[in-house]
């Protein structure tokens, strides 16, 4: 089962032992090995890890939007309010995405269609989901562009993609995933390629929706920082598999998987003005494509023993709702602390 979470609301997604492989001819990829978390009612759950751990898979998988060939979701379960949707019918699926659980994709130049209006591709999910008429639709998706602050919406909505800059197309991508009022949001890699400044603008209209419809949020990033302004609770993913969880303060301030404690220690500080070369992970990810015997980050890892080379950790709770897949986390805390 998941592991449970220290915050009071209401689960409304819980993904157990979840494996998404997909099949080429070069092997099977297991880019997804058994992994299993919770979200909550109003919650952010940040799910971090470097480019191919298996982030966006996950995400995809949620929504069943896996390409078959060659990708499959071979077990596991996820559960929307106790309903596995791994057990429901294609339409039923078309049912829940875009109403029930919604979606920011990482790029939304590729995501938006570029033949349609921006009021016609928003308009169409209300009209899908919604029954509404063209009308109500494009009223509709009027007091979207102004929720999520596109200037001069009432011009804006006859603009195609092309004619919108990076961070008004991200919007766009964020109000056709709130058009419906979802559940849940997911959203993969939201201010990727964005200036610093519309990030800084995008995180906050996500977190000022989530306050105002109590929506939970999935983030799937590599960026910690967002990590430290956004989420309340923390995955974190290397080659596939889940090695730790926590709150993110106590991930901050306690990080106890080697690769957690790298991942921190590769980050700038501001409060650190040596000068010095920021740490490295040495060693290389392993290959999706070939069985991981025993702990996965055992071959960059300082502290790994001879167990680690043959014994895959089991997630193991140290307190707290503070969860690590490690043989040897009290080590990893005295390097912390030292």
């Amino acid at each position: 089962m998941s592991e449970h979470s220290q915050y009071s609301g209401q689960v409304v997604l819980e993904v157990n032992d979840l494996r998404t492989y997909f099949y080429t001819r070069d092997g099977v990829v297991r880019s997804v090995d058994g992994i299993s978390f919770s979200v909550r009612q109003g919650e952010t759950l940040a799910i971090v890890g470097e480019s191919g751990c298996g982030k966006s898979v996950t995400s995809l998988s949620i929504l069943r939007l896996i390409a078959s060939p060659p990708g499959k979701i071979v077990s596991g379960s996820i559960k929307f309010h106790e309903k596995d949707l791994l057990h429901l019918s294609d339409d039923e699926m078309r049912n829940i995405r875009g109403d029930k659980i919604s979606m920011i994709f990482q790029e939304p130049m590729t995501s938006l269609n570029p033949v349609l209006t921006v009021g016609q591709q928003i308009g169409e999910v209300l009209e899908l989901h919604r029954g509404c008429s063209k009308e109500e639709a494009r009223s509709r998706a009027l007091e979207m562009l102004k929720l999520v602050n596109i200037p001069e919406p009432e011009n804006r909505i006859d603009n195609y993609p092309h004619q919108l800059s990076g961070g008004m197309r991200q919007r766009i991508m964020i109000a056709m995933a709130l058009a419906c009022d979802p559940e849940i949001l997911i959203a993969d890699e939201p201010t990727t390629a964005l200036d610093v400044t519309i990030q800084a603008q995008i995180l906050n209209l996500i977190r000022g929706l989530r306050d105002r419809t109590r929506a939970a949020i999935i983030l799937i990033t590599h960026d910690l920082g967002v990590v430290a302004e956004m989420a309340q609770r923390v995955v974190v993913m290397y080659a596939g598999r889940k090695v730790e969880e926590a709150d993110v303060f106590d991930l901050f301030e306690r990080p106890l998987h080697p690769y957690t404690l790298g991942l921190l220690n590769s980050m700038p500080r501001l409060d650190d003005d040596s000068q010095k070369r920021l740490t490295e992970i040495p060693g290389m990810v392993p290959s999706l494509r070939t069985e991981i015997i025993g702990c996965a980050f055992a071959p960059r890892c300082p502290s790994a023993s001879a167990r680690c080379q043959t014994d895959s950790p089991i997630l193991q709770d140290i307190g707290n709702h503070h969860w690590v897949a490690c043989w040897h986390p009290n080590e990893i805390s005295r390097i912390n602390n030292g």
